[in-house]
């Protein structure tokens, strides 16, 4: 089981701050869950955005990075201010 969270406006755009997926087995990497999720269609897509920020077990990492059971996997817009 892999849990996800999602935060600021992806939060607000899915309507949830995170899940659990079981069924993870042929997902190798962030890239081959964010795909996964993106395949939901509608306002999934919020999570093509070529800006998007993800950790892995609270640390920072790119999507390529590999994808275990277990994992605790954040995805967040990047942040700005002024």
């Amino acid at each position: 089981m892999i849990r996800v969270q999602y935060f600021a406006r992806y939060r607000e755009a899915l309507g949830l701050d995170g899940e659990q997926l079981s069924d993870t087995q042929e997902l190798a990497t962030l890239d081959d869950l964010r795909r996964h999720l993106l395949a939901r269609g509608g306002v999934w897509q919020v999570l093509a955005e070529q800006n998007l920020m993800c950790a892995r077990n609270q640390e920072l990492c790119s999507l390529a990075e590999p994808l275990e059971e277990g994992d605790e996997v954040a995805f967040f817009p990047t942040v700005t201010g002024g």
